[in-house]
């Protein structure tokens, strides 16, 4: 009796387990479609989910915003980019932070340049949801580095203090994100 006893417990737990994980793979399967729900019309810019996951997931499912993510983990902002918000962010492409002069970013990267490396981070976000349809040519807004970016548009472009905005509106649970082809340095770098 005892036998049958652990055999039912065994097979309870099999079956638990089972249901769980095939649980687990339909999760996974739906974040997958739904990662490929919203693609970019730009050819140099990849992924993001619209509107239903927060900055840093959009940017995650992004493969051109990759350097952007890693620096974000490395100075330990992801928290802040996965609060509430709203935020508007203007990441910047793997191509904007390779365009740095060489050793910059690793040299950022590294344990000890955590603050400056958030500094500058923080010096691409706005508090607030901010569309391309709100910025006008001229405006400035300020950072939650706490100092202020200018917008300029050109020839139907919208530009971040020079940073040309190569797709805007990539909407997020908790903001928006507007992507550039340049590094943002703050005043003080």
């Amino acid at each position: 009796m005892k036998y049958f006893k652990s055999l039912f417990i065994i097979m309870l737990g099999a079956i638990t387990v089972a249901a769980c994980s095939n649980e687990a793979e339909t999760d996974i399967k739906q974040e997958r479609q739904d990662s490929t729900a919203y693609q970019s019309d730009n050819p140099n810019v990849q992924g993001g989910i619209q509107g239903s996951q927060t900055i840093v997931s959009v940017a995650s499912t992004n493969q051109n915003l990759s350097t952007f993510v890693n620096a974000v983990q490395s100075a330990e902002r992801t928290q802040m980019l996965n609060s509430e918000g709203p935020f508007t962010v203007f990441a910047p492409t793997n191509e904007a932070f390779n365009a740095l002069p060489e050793g910059t970013l690793d040299n950022l990267m590294r344990p000890e340049n955590k603050q400056k490396l958030g500094d500058i981070l923080a010096y691409h976000v706005v508090e607030g949801t901010v569309m391309a349809s709100d910025l006008s040519d001229g405006q400035t807004v300020t950072t939650v580095q706490g100092e202020k970016l200018t917008v300029t548009k050109q020839n139907g472009n919208v530009m971040i203090n020079g940073a040309q905005v190569i797709q805007a509106d990539v909407n997020a649970s908790n903001g928006v994100v507007h992507i550039i082809n340049q590094v943002l340095m703050p005043s003080n770098n």
